[in-house]
Formats: structure tokens, sequence, C-alpha cells
């Protein structure tokens, strides 16, 4: 099962880039046969490397970065923290995963393993293929969903199985963990409960589609591929103008659209594209400072702050990470025969109008009031010092509760630090952007506190700063959102893997939404949609009398 790592990266033209035996860093050239099968990450400027720091500094860095999260709410919806995880497995997802075996030409696998936005995390390779057909229903049109389980007891919103709201699952296998994995393309979409609910959302969104278009009587031969196609041009468009402007500075994505691109394959257009490690190992990761301690997640679950959908239970009600099965002890995730339930328990299901803003929509979808995502910044929810082990291979590894590599910040400082990946200074040299001063990186405004570190190793930060930080920082001190060398690398990526889609916006530019509000379609549209326009659907457990 795929989980949420990279122990690799291919490169092209430089090689492979991981860690030896000893976790030190190791570079090395696959076999000529092997190269095309390799993913193909990239640089946005080849000739800028960054230097390798200290192991003592990531570490430092790291338990400074996951030690108070107190990072104040943003202004975004807490939704789309989730949207930008489902967002990276789409652009991240290999296609010829499974196709090792297969006989497929050089081109079909180059293709194969570059990103666009094309949503191959809930296609696959689509119904025709013969391993990836189980994802769909025997009509080879509408994707396979999932029923939730009751949950005992007086309360008739719970005491009840609910399909339509989980990720359709396995059902069978040697242990518990392999029978409630989910059957979607990529499992990495059920580490936690939000990015779960959100790729249920997505499944219920192509099948409504898919009723909608044969309501036009689009012939059934012709009906997968027309409805793949407007779902993931409707897809598309909440990126570029509902998400995108909302994490970047809006004048930096409306120059990167109508302008183009000045820095990541700039005169590239259309054909496959790579996904450069700035983005993958660095900006895009902006999301991780998004995520909040806990949640109101629905009527049961919403009142702090011992009864709420807190991040450590996010993790335990999903299929890769967790149990789906209630428990404290973070101990239990790591046993594959933990708990009893196989599917998601009905009390979990998510009310989408806590995680959205539908306020411009009818009142009855307004709802009791909205999470907001943590301000993007140097701080990451406490929770995340300690991942659990499903998400990331580390049940394979056997790592102890209090190990070190369970640390997310330290994961990405590390992988940055195995690439060799340019400095927050280099990219704002080759930008032209007016780089940090050493005192908004010592103390930012409001984020991480570096008071602790020694000298030495503060000095080796102010000069070489990893983009990762250095992007938050950014946004840390420009309110909470992207700009100048993160905002830009952001924008300029997100457009090239539009190009690079089979279905693009970008490509087609007079092309425009047609469901829910037309232009104005918004990733509450694609939910209200996705709910075919029923509260009962939108929020299934209902408000509290």
């Amino acid at each position: 099962m795929r989980r949420h790592t990279q122990k690799t990266y291919y490169i092209v033209n430089e090689g492979e880039f991981g860690l030896d035996r000893n976790g030190e860093p190791h570079h090395w050239w696959p076999a000529p046969e092997a190269e095309p099968r390799r993913f193909r990450f990239s640089r946005i400027d080849p000739t800028r490397k960054g230097p390798r720091l200290d192991s003592a500094l990531l570490q430092e860095l790291a338990k400074a970065m996951t030690a108070r999260g107190d990072s104040p709410d943003g202004d975004i919806p807490a939704g789309f923290t989730y949207l930008g995880q489902f967002v990276d497995h789409d652009l991240t997802m290999d296609r010829t995963a499974a196709s090792l075996g297969e006989d497929v030409t050089v081109d079909e696998l180059v293709q194969g393993r570059t990103p666009a936005f094309d949503l191959d995390s809930l296609y696959g390779r689509g119904p025709r293929h013969p391993e990836d057909k189980r994802f769909y229903q025997p009509d080879g049109i509408k994707l396979r969903i999932g029923t939730t389980a009751l949950v005992p007891g007086d309360d008739a919103g719970v005491n009840v199985n609910r399909t339509g709201f989980d990720l359709p699952r396995a059902g069978s296998g040697p242990t518990k963990r392999d029978e409630r994995a989910a059957l979607i393309p990529d499992a990495r979409n059920d580490e936690n409960l939000a990015v779960a609910q959100t790729h249920v959302a997505f499944i219920n969104f192509h099948n409504r589609v898919v009723d909608r278009l044969a309501a036009q009587s689009v012939p059934s031969a012709l009906l997968f591929d027309r409805a793949r196609e407007e779902v993931v041009r409707h897809y598309q468009w909440v990126l570029r103008h509902d998400y995108l402007p909302k994490i970047v500075k809006p004048v930096v994505v409306e120059d990167v659209y109508a302008h183009g691109r000045k820095f990541f394959e700039p005169t590239t257009a259309g054909g496959p594209a790579t996904m450069p490690v700035e983005f993958s190992v660095a900006a895009f990761r902006l999301g991780h400072s998004m995520i909040r301690d806990a949640y109101l997640w629905n009527r049961v679950f919403d009142t702090p702050p011992n009864l709420q959908g807190t991040l450590f239970l996010l993790f335990v009600f999903s299929g890769t990470s967790g149990t789906l099965s209630f428990t404290n002890d973070p101990a239990d995730l790591d046993e594959p025969n933990f708990g009893d339930n196989l599917r998601l328990p009905t009390n979990w299901i998510v009310d989408w109008r806590r995680l959205f803003d539908f306020s411009e929509f009818d009142e009855p979808f307004h709802g009791p009031g909205v999470n907001m995502a943590r301000r993007i910044d140097t701080l990451l929810a406490n929770p995340l010092h300690a991942l659990p082990a499903g998400s990331f291979a580390g049940i394979e590894q056997g790592l102890a509760q209090d190990d070190v590599q369970r640390n997310l910040a330290y994961r990405n400082l590390l992988r940055a630090n195995m690439v060799e990946l340019a400095t927050g200074q280099q990219m704002a040299e080759l930008m032209g952007e007016q780089p940090l001063t050493a005192d908004q990186i010592r103390t930012g405004k409001g984020g991480a506190d570096l008071g602790q570190l020694p000298r030495e190793l503060m000095n080796q930060l102010v000069e070489n700063t990893p983009l990762w930080f250095y992007v938050l920082r950014e946004a840390e001190v420009n309110d909470g959102h992207l700009n100048g060398v993160g905002g830009r690398i952001v924008a300029e990526v997100f457009h090239r893997c539009m190009e690079a889609s089979r279905y693009s916006i970008v490509r087609d530019p007079e092309w425009r939404p047609w469901l829910g509000r037309g232009e104005k379609f918004t990733m509450a549209d694609l939910l209200l949609v996705a709910a075919d326009g029923k509260l009962e659907n939108l929020n299934p457990l209902g408000d509290k009398p």
C-alpha cells in the first residue's frame, strides 16, 4: 500500500537522490532501463543547489516549529487545508505504479510519471484498465462509493448505515488493516478523515455529473469520458478561482495566468510536465501549517475541549493511518488487527458547512459556523510532532513513539537536505525578490520561536534558510498568504500542471463552468452538486435541536 512518503527523488538529468543505510544523503544514477520508470522531478533552476545543513539544525528547527502549535486562525476556511492535500496527491500520483510488468512504451511511462491536474488519484487508469476497474461500479461509468457503519444507541441520526458517505473498502484480507483498506487509486487519500471525506465528495461529484450528462442523452459509450472531462475542468476552475487566490496573493496569481510563467518551464506549452522539487518538497507543503489541532466536525463532535474532531482522531478514523475504531493510545494505530470497525462509523460523517463557507447560498445551507484554517506561518499543530506510523510507512520501520522521524517538520526538512534543495535566499535572488532580512528569519511575526537555537545553528539558518521554512516565514510576515518566492513557485506550477493536463482550462481559456452557479463556481458549489443540492447530503447528521 502506498503511504504518504517519498523515499527517493529521480530528478531529470541528475539521477536519484535518497538516503543510504545509515540515513545519510546519497546520490546515484538508475540503470538506463529503470530511468523511464521514475516519477519525473526537476529543479526550477538546475544550477542552484543548496548546501546540506547539519542534522542538529534540522532537528532543533523542527522542534521549534512543533513546540507550541498556537498559531492564530487565518482567513481561509479549514476545508481548503485538505483540498490542498487532495491536490498534492493528484499531482504526485504515479499512474504507472502497478504497470511495471506490463508492455508499455517509454512515452507511456514518461507521460504516466509526470504531474498534471487530471484527477488520477480519483480515476486511476480508468474503468477499462484490468486492475483499476475495481474502483468502478459494474456499469464502468460511475465510481464505487462506500457505506458507513451504524453506531448503536438512541441517536436515530447515527444508528443507521448511510450509503454515499464513506470510501469503498476491501472488506477482506489477512488483517483488519487490509480489510478496511480503501478501494481507491491512492491510499494516501485515506490517511486522515478530512482528506478521505474530500475524496468521497469527489466520487459523489463524478457520479452526479454522470447523472446530469445521462439526462442530456449523452450516449453510454461516451458517458465516462465526457463526465471525467467535465469533472476535471470544474476541478481546475475551483483551483484557479477559489483555492489558489486564497493561499497566494491574488496579484501574483493574476500575473501568472495573464502573462505566463517566468521561471518554471517558461517556454513549454503542452506536453508532459515535470514536478519541481522546490514546489513538492518546500513551497506546497504550506498546508502543513494550516492544520488545526481540532475541528468542530459535526453536531456530535462539536463541544471543545473533550468532544470534538481532534487531529489525532482524524487520523484514527481513517483506513491508512488509523483503525476506524476509537482509541486514545497512538500505539494502537501500529497494530494491524486493532479495533472492530471495518467501515467509517456514521457519527464521523463530516458536516461540510463547518469546513467551507456557504454564506452565499440559501439560509438553510449556512450552518453553525466555519472552522478556519490556521494562519500560514512557521508553526505546526503540536500533534504533528509525532505522526501515526501508518501515514509514512513507519510501521514497517518499527519507530518508537518519540522518534524524531515521526516529526512532520523534521521529515520535510530532511527531504530538502536529501535533494540539495535551493535555499530561500537562492530562490529570492533567482526571482528578483527582496529577500527576508536576518531579523525576519530569526523572529518572524508571531511564528516559531527560535530563541533557543545555539548561535552557530542560528548563523547557519540565517545564511542558508531551508526553502520550506523560508516560504512559511515569508507568508508569516505577509499576513498569512504566500507572496514573493513561495507565491511565485506555487502559482507557476499550478499553471503548468493545468496546461499539461489532457483536459485544460489553460489551453482552452474560453471554457466556462455550467454546473452550480456557472462562472462563480467554487468548492462550495462542487460540494452542493455532489450532495445533489440536498441539505441532508451536505450535513446528513442534521443539527442539534
